[in-house]
């Protein structure tokens, strides 16, 4: 008669390796084609003023950031000293804010468009001067939600 014997302590086969490069460089894509990147480059100095009460934007998607303050050293030569505005990437005119909330309106669903809000981020050695001009034309222009950008003062 034939002997059976039973196998004792059978090892469990390994788990294969042989996928793992293709589900990294899934993830690498994934997570390359999710990935928000700053939109605009910051062409004036921005140095916010400091303030004791601060509330978080929810949406960040509904803002609009205007910028204003004297252009950086690499544009000085072409826009001067003054004050500037930039709305996006670009030097703006204070007759150009319209035509960037529409931009902006038109390219959000309707359901969202009331949330829509405004930002400045003024640089604390600007007058107001340009920052009422620029409030004037917003409310001209029908953006009534308006807010300051600031940093929370270190305590």
């Amino acid at each position: 008669m034939g002997k059976f014997t039973k196998k004792r302590g059978k090892a469990t086969p390994e788990v294969s390796t042989a996928s793992l490069p293709d589900i990294i460089f899934m993830l690498l894509f994934f997570f390359m084609v999710v990935t928000v990147l700053r939109d605009s480059e910051l062409k004036v100095t921005n140095n916010v003023p400091y303030a004791t009460e601060l509330t978080k934007l929810e949406k960040k998607s509904l803002v609009n950031y205007l910028y204003i303050g004297k252009p950086v050293k690499k544009f000085q030569a072409q826009y001067g000293t003054k004050p500037q505005l930039q709305l996006g990437d670009k030097f703006s005119t204070i007759s150009d804010i319209p035509l960037f909330l529409e931009k902006h309106r038109s390219s959000l669903p309707e359901k969202q468009r009331p949330g829509i809000n405004s930002s400045l981020r003024v640089d604390g050695d600007v007058t107001m001067g340009i920052v009422t001009d620029v409030k004037q034309k917003l409310r001209k222009s029908g953006q009534l939600k308006v807010n300051y950008s600031a940093k929370k003062r270190p305590d």
